[in-house]
């Protein structure tokens, strides 16, 4: 008999397990509160306008790719995917702007009206490029790769050469400042640690693997939204026998008194026994309030989390050619502005933000003659000051959005244009889709919130649970979670189908005392090669 696995939640990372562990004979049923799927992945529709709840920068492709090959499909039956002739369009405080491209003729033009245009301009950037490449090559192999679910898994001196080439002891920004002189370019090649929901200043170095993949990779977007590639991924798990529940909200993850999993409660009172039970929904969340009480469950919810956001869906009534499919309104007040988002937990005085216009890409994204903006503008997580009004934030982050538009690309009576107008805030991404305390990308990735150190795949509390999403293993950000959901994948087959046993207490000691005896000469003496 099929061993029936449950999975709480039809986000990236459930779907994309539910179509693995299908295919590979489990028994699977997804249960998911909402009536739609995909989580923060999901559509909004209004009078013919359709708005991508959540990502819409088609990133890292060849990802994707393995997920649908793994699969024994081919994307491209699937997917028709359409490449951004440029990257963004980024917008500086006093008017000017960067064109950010995969062309790299016409990214060169663009970086010397900014760094001047000298040989040196040219190279810098070759110098910077070369090593995001190291930082995104290197970082796949070990993060996302990677299965993390021991300590010595991380102690283990394999990991010494690809760490001593990631910078670890830079922030994205620090790296920036070495190949680029001017402060537009710092910021044009740093504000994408937002991907992330973490500020340029405490990102890591190696993220900035973000802008390799941008520039040598380019920017998709899936024709019909970004949500086509969940609904494929659905129908390729119900193909192979899943079945999805929805508007069927989880109360409690059931664990016996031997600390195993056995089910879940929905909040109508029926319960479901399953062998095991697949968590997709926020882990701090469901640590929290699906699970028992434990002192983990409290900690983990202390822990460092990812911005939230402000995200207005507009209907705009006609086209406004002044605009790219991707653009970026950065602040005068750079650093500033994300210490007010990270350590007040407030909206900046004077936010950054990101505004996509799918229609412009996808023309079935709106009607004729008119056009759909998404607004995003990153802001503090809920937090105990009481001194947040969030309906405040709103309307100053709406006229602040609205002005920049009509001030920077000299558009008159921008506002008179927006028809119909969507909001999510911090408090709703929290109540509608169970975000820990509205953080719209879970735990944030500091260095002990990573690899070995982020909540692992396999619950260390309670047995047969497991977990797949944004804040376990090995991060945020849809390929990255399409990375779990493999891991995941691996991992339950090597445990329920294949019977692998873990290695031995000996071997496990040896291996922690070398690895990290390698990590302290490198935490030492390391930093020295970074420079």
């Amino acid at each position: 008999m099929a061993i029936k696995i449950i999975i709480i939640g039809s986000g990236v990372g459930g779907t994309a397990a539910a179509a693995r562990l299908s295919k590979k004979g489990f028994q699977v049923e997804v249960y998911e509160k909402n009536s739609y799927n995909g989580g923060r992945c999901s559509i909004i529709r209004h009078n013919g306008h359709r708005f991508d709840q959540g990502p819409s920068l088609y990133l890292m492709p060849k990802i994707f790719e393995e997920t649908f090959k793994d699969l024994g499909e081919d994307i491209k039956d699937h997917i028709e995917l359409l490449q951004c002739n440029i990257n963004y369009n980024i917008n500086f405080h006093d008017g000017q702007q960067f064109q950010h491209s995969c062309n790299l003729s016409k990214l060169q033009r663009s970086l010397e009206k900014f760094e001047g245009g000298g040989e040196d301009t040219l190279l810098r950037f070759f110098n910077f490029l070369k090593e995001t490449h190291v930082h995104y090559r290197k970082s796949i192999e070990l993060a996302m790769r990677t299965d993390f679910q021991n300590w010595y898994d991380f102690f283990n001196i394999k990991h010494i050469p690809t760490l001593l080439k990631l910078h670890l002891h830079s922030s994205v920004y620090t790296r920036a400042c070495k190949y680029f002189k001017s402060d537009y370019m710092r910021k044009a090649f740093t504000f994408q640690t937002m991907y992330m929901g973490m500020s340029p200043y405490d990102g890591l170095a190696p993220y900035n693997l973000l802008q390799y993949t941008e520039i040598a990779e380019g920017i998709w977007y899936p024709k019909g939204g970004f949500h086509s590639v969940l609904e494929s991924l659905e129908k390729i798990a119900v193909k192979h026998g899943a079945k999805f529940h929805y508007n069927s909200d989880v109360q409690e993850i059931i664990t016996d008194g031997n600390g195993v999993a056995k089910g879940i409660k929905l909040q109508n009172g029926n319960v479901i026994n399953s062998d095991i039970v697949i968590c997709n929904a926020d882990a701090v969340y469901a640590y929290n309030k699906l699970l028992p009480k434990t002192s983990y469950a409290e900690k983990l919810g202390n822990k460092k989390l990812t911005s939230s956001s402000i995200s207005f869906y507009w209907s705009i009534n006609q086209v406004i050619p002044q605009m790219s499919v991707h653009n970026i309104f950065l602040s005068e007040k750079y650093k500033p502005s994300f210490d007010q988002i990270f350590e007040d937990h407030s909206l900046p005085d004077e936010p950054s933000f990101y505004v996509n216009i799918p229609s412009h890409i996808d023309p079935t994204a709106a009607p004729e003659g008119k056009d759909t903006f998404v607004i995003l503008v990153p802001v503090g997580h809920i937090s105990d000051r009481t001194d947040i009004d969030f309906d405040d934030l709103v309307k100053r982050a709406r006229e602040h959005v609205i002005n920049s538009i009509e001030k920077r690309l000299k558009i008159s009576n921008f506002r008179s244009m927006i028809e119909h107008e969507m909001v999510n805030d911090p408090r709703t991404w929290q109540s509608e889709f169970n975000l820990w305390k509205g953080s719209v990308l879970g735990l944030s990735h500091s260095f002990f919130q990573v690899a070995y150190f982020r909540p692992s795949l396999k619950c260390k509390i309670f047995e047969n649970l497991y977990f797949v999403g944004a804040s376990v293993q090995p991060g945020t950000g849809v390929p990255v979670v399409l990375c779990g959901a493999k891991l995941l994948e691996k991992q339950l087959c090597a445990r329920f189908l294949e019977g692998k046993v873990e290695m031995n207490t000996w071997s496990k000691y040896f291996s922690f005392l070398i690895g990290l005896l390698a990590l302290l000469i490198f935490f030492f003496f390391g930093f020295k090669n970074q420079l």
